[in-house]
């Protein structure tokens, strides 16, 4: 809290999804890890995880939920929902607005009707202020998140992602400024594709203020 200088008492959070991650006897690139060699084709599996990432650039600390559904604006923003569920009372208390810089993705971007409506519910729930920053296109190797999971990939390197319980501790063993992430599981179903009405969205464009020379890339979210 309060770590960096210009932003004292803010919650800053790099977010991004990753690419979705195939479960199963399948080779997966690097050094193999064990003693059991893996299929030499990928001929395609029914169980595959999304992985969502949030890194506390204040702590250091780092949030991995690995989702069973699809990439959605409702997913991304449940996943805010825990990671700011996982913090104490104390670090919730003392942070009085969030800076999240976002990849600029079409499920999250700054004109995705349902990421910006959940975004505001979010913001009137735990009555803290969000800031949204964008990373231009093509920049989202910038954000922080990218170098985590760089991490994860050499860390788990070749390792047979078998099941949902391999790839969890795989992950949850991981460091990341000398901390293990918390990971977890999210099995709930998203709908793909919704979003709102022009009459809906009015609403919400009501409750974005969003920067005159860069309305699609600075957004602020106050609390009703």
């Amino acid at each position: 809290m309060g770590s960096l200088p210009v932003y004292c008492h803010y919650k800053n959070c790099p977010d991004y999804c990753k690419a979705t991650v195939n479960i199963g006897d399948f080779a997966r690139g690097g050094q193999t890890r064990g003693d059991h060699r893996a299929s030499d084709h990928d001929f395609g599996t029914g169980e595959k995880y999304i992985p969502c990432g949030i890194v506390d650039e204040d702590n250091g600390q780092v949030h991995l939920i690995f989702g069973s559904s699809s990439k959605t604006s409702d997913f991304i923003v449940d996943t805010l929902f825990e990671w700011w569920n996982d913090l104490t009372l104390e670090e919730q208390q003392q942070t009085q607005q969030i800076q999240l810089k976002v990849d600029n993705g079409p499920e999250s971007s700054g004109v995705r009707t349902q990421f910006l409506k959940r975004m505001v519910q979010f913001v009137d729930l735990i009555g803290k202020p969000i800031h949204l920053l964008y990373y231009p296109p093509y920049h989202s190797k910038y954000n922080p998140i990218e170098r985590c999971w760089g991490i994860l990939e050499k860390h788990w390197n070749g390792a047979k992602l078998t099941d949902a319980l391999t790839m969890l501790l795989w992950a949850g063993s991981m460091t990341w400024k000398g901390l293990n992430p918390v990971v977890k599981l999210n099995l709930k179903t998203y709908k793909k594709g919704i979003s709102l009405t022009k009459k809906a969205m009015r609403a919400v464009e009501r409750r974005l203020e969003r920067n005159p020379l860069l309305p699609k890339w600075d957004i602020l979210i106050r609390p009703a």
